[in-house]
């Protein structure tokens, strides 16, 4: 796997709006959370615009894209929101630079699709906070967050997990958004999964949704060789006479495979920044997810 130079306080972050569009608010605390740490936030003009429940139009955002990657003083590319959108330009992302000369490309949530076309390619990205979620993180998120992307050591291991399914395994960490793996499913731009350490969250989602999302990787083939499974935050995910949680845990201990849930990743203020396509060990017996490597060089 490829990882980008760690960052360094003065260096240049872009900032671009891949799916929805965000509120002010909560862009410009973000900002202040990166400039605070020494970072250089650079985006364009356009990265305000709307159309619909999108960030601007596809040629804008695909654009913005574009300009990112190709930028030469930039070292990390964070999205400023996920929402709904990334989906729509996936086949028209040009990958090529950062091939040349990786970033550490940050985000989370619809973002789920830029890292499987990243890890594709053999290219370490990181799950992290959008930007509008930075001014709210907790402070123990927002350590782990810079750790990530400032040092080429493992993250610190994640303890005291919920343990799902008994066993042990060892991969390459890879997911994310549950719903968006699912429609990503059956398109040539889904991540392998063989070998692979599953990592889930979501947010807003009834539980026979999450339950319809896991029926359709698994009527799909994709979770037939993994190696383990991670379940991260399920916000929002109840109704009145069932949590979302127990039916996602009962889906996925159906697999045989070792699977812990609990682990501080998605849409609430203690998502912490893990490295995807870094290899990771899933201990359930311990109730720990062990980081074998780290995010950037």
């Amino acid at each position: 796997m490829k990882r980008a130079p760690a960052l360094r306080r003065g260096d240049v972050v872009r900032v671009i709006a891949p799916a929805g569009p965000f509120e002010p608010e909560a862009f410009t605390k973000g900002l202040a959370v990166l400039a605070r740490r020494g970072y250089v936030p650079r985006y364009g003009k356009g990265l305000f615009a709307r159309a619909r429940y999108l960030a601007g139009s596809d040629e804008r955002r695909v654009a913005e894209w574009d300009e990112a990657v190709r930028d030469p003083e930039a070292r990390a590319i964070i999205a400023a929101r996920g929402g709904f959108g990334t989906m729509r330009i996936l086949d028209r992302l040009d990958l090529a630079p950062l091939l040349r000369a990786p970033k550490v490309v940050v985000g989370f949530s619809d973002l789920t699709a830029v890292h499987g076309l990243l890890a594709q390619q053999g290219l370490v990205s990181v799950h992290g906070p959008v930007v509008t979620q930075l001014g709210r993180l907790t402070r123990s998120a927002v350590t782990a967050f810079f750790r990530l992307l400032e040092s080429p050591a493992p993250p610190p291991p994640m303890t005291r997990l919920a343990r799902v399914a008994s066993g042990r395994g060892e991969g390459p960490l890879v997911g994310g958004n549950l719903t968006l793996l699912a429609h990503l499913a059956g398109t040539r731009y889904f991540p392998s999964l063989r070998g692979a350490v599953l990592l889930v969250e979501d947010v807003r989602e009834t539980p026979y949704r999450l339950d319809r999302s896991f029926q359709t990787l698994r009527l799909a083939g994709t979770l037939e060789r993994l190696a383990g499974v991670v379940i991260g935050h399920l916000t929002e995910c109840d109704d009145q006479r069932v949590k979302g949680r127990i039916v996602l845990a009962e889906c996925f201990a159906s697999l045989g495979v070792p699977v812990l849930a609990g682990v501080p990743v998605g849409h609430e203020a203690k998502n912490h920044a893990v490295p995807l396509g870094a290899r990771v060990r899933v201990d359930a017996e311990a109730r720990a997810l062990t980081f074998l490597e780290g995010a950037v060089r």
